[in-house]
């Protein structure tokens, strides 16, 4: 069995963003050799997302007006977490959609489903963040 690593590093100009990584984790994919085997890809920051789902942006907009209800930003006193930081809703955020996915690597493909993508999700950007892809496989 090989494995290989990488890091994809971001630096989102806005505190939240959606980003499609799906064509650098199929690079990752490409520079591993690896045909068969499990592509692991996991946010490495506490206030930020991995997950899979449809790149429409109708979808986008629901996911945060979604967790805009469930982990307002605002008020920042309404959290016991916020003091130096004002972050507590980015955690919460984090919480709901995740910190990693896992895809079959079948014929040295990622073996996705319809409309199926990665997508790296800021919660508490403007600040330099990575995410780690781990495939492991033959």
């Amino acid at each position: 069995m090989k494995s290989y690593r990488k890091e994809l590093w971001f630096n989102t100009p806005t505190r939240r963003a959606f980003i499609n990584i799906t064509p650098e984790v199929e690079a990752c994919v490409r520079a591993s050799g690896m045909t068969e085997g499990l592509v692991l890809v996991n946010a490495m920051h506490i206030s930020a997302s991995v997950f899979i789902n449809d790149d429409e942006r109708g979808l986008h907009q629901d996911f945060e007006m979604w967790l805009e209800k469930l982990a307002p930003e605002k008020p920042y006193a309404q959290y016991a977490h916020n003091g130096a930081e004002d972050n507590a809703d980015a955690h919460l955020k984090r919480t709901i959609m995740g910190r990693e996915v896992v895809v079959a690597l079948t014929g040295g493909k990622l073996d996705f489903g319809p409309w199926e993508q990665i997508f790296y999700d800021e919660f508490d950007g403007k600040r330099r963040k990575r995410a780690l892809v781990k495939i492991i496989g033959e």
